[in-house]
């Protein structure tokens, strides 16, 4: 029997007209996008205008973009589902690891919902405006990239986010530090360096204000122990119980996401097949750059679904 994770992704992958395909021909996505703009009532968002019209400034905007990024995720899943297409395991990207949660029935969906457009606010309120971000380096290792990290901390915060795979590492901190790094990188090497466009430097020590809001915050959420096991973000481990999901969420924060030693975990465990669940290809194409040999497919819309349910028709 092949064994198949789902992967979900993170911030960044949404795109004007996400989704619209989708409550076009499936009743579930109607339903879902529903729910969320009850969820997000007393907010006035209404997440399926965002996600079809935009404007790009509107959805990029984090309070917004988690929302929606993680309704998807979860229509596609449960379309997935319908089709008899049903992970062994369940992994998420940052934010990909609340649609994790939503998957395994850790967490109800309309539940998730408010909480990551909660997260997108302590997130962005953390650090004053255009004082902190993030760069993604290409072409360099981890030892090197830490190395770098450490000197020059005198500068100005610096930390690594992200080991998104073995020659991509993301790095979050302070305006200053991130330019000197930067021009640093590229005289080490660096293939590329390049500037994301986020509003806050996530995953790093800088969060810590956004962490405790989220932990005030996780008090009010019904958790509950996941039905499918969860690879986590911080530890590359599993989350097994409800104790185990709030720890995850609130250390997730302040840590780096552990991406290449989940895929290599899980891979390591008999998982053959990837599924990436949600809008975008960066997951599948940081697997294949952990795993060159592994199976990724990616469902991001009506054809995709019906591609991979094909696929998976002839292999399971």
């Amino acid at each position: 029997m092949e064994k198949i994770a789902f992967v979900f992704p993170g911030q960044g992958s949404q795109k004007i007209g996400m989704g619209k395909d989708l409550i076009e021909n499936y009743p579930e996505a109607k339903i879902l996008f529903n729910k969320a703009n009850t969820a997000l009532k007393e907010e006035g968002v209404d997440i399926g205008k965002i996600c079809f019209e935009g404007p790009e400034e509107e959805l990029k905007n984090t309070v917004n973009a988690q929302p929606a990024i993680l309704t998807i995720s979860t229509i596609l899943y449960k379309l997935l589902r319908k089709n008899k297409i049903k992970p062994s395991i369940v992994a998420g990207h940052s934010l990909g690891e609340y649609s994790a949660l939503v998957a395994s029935s850790a967490i109800k969906f309309e539940d998730a919902v408010k909480l990551v457009r909660k997260r997108g606010e302590y997130m962005q309120s953390a650090t004053p405006a255009g004082t902190g971000s993030m760069l993604a380096i290409i072409g360099l290792g981890k030892d090197e990239i830490s190395k770098m990290c450490e000197e020059i901390n005198d500068v100005g915060i610096i930390e690594i986010a992200n080991y998104n795979s073995p020659t991509q590492i993301v790095v979050s901190g302070e305006i200053k530090a991130l330019e000197k790094l930067s021009v640093m990188a590229k005289e080490k090497g660096a293939r590329m360096v390049i500037p994301l466009k986020v509003s806050a430097p996530f995953h790093s020590s800088l969060m810590e204000t956004a962490k405790e809001n989220l932990a005030r915050y996780l008090e009010k959420v019904k958790i509950n122990n996941p039905k499918i096991p969860v690879s986590c973000n911080v530890s590359a481990g599993y989350i097994n119980n409800k104790e185990e999901v709030k720890s995850a969420l609130i250390k997730q924060m302040t840590h780096p996401v552990k991406w290449v030693d989940s895929i290599i975990k899980m891979n390591s465990e008999g998982i053959n097949y990837f599924i990436e669940v949600g809008p975008g290809q960066v997951l599948k194409g940081l697997i294949k750059q952990i795993i060159p040999e592994s199976k990724v497919f990616n469902v991001f819309d009506s054809n995709s679904l019906q591609n991979v349910v094909e696929k998976m028709e002839e292999v399971l």
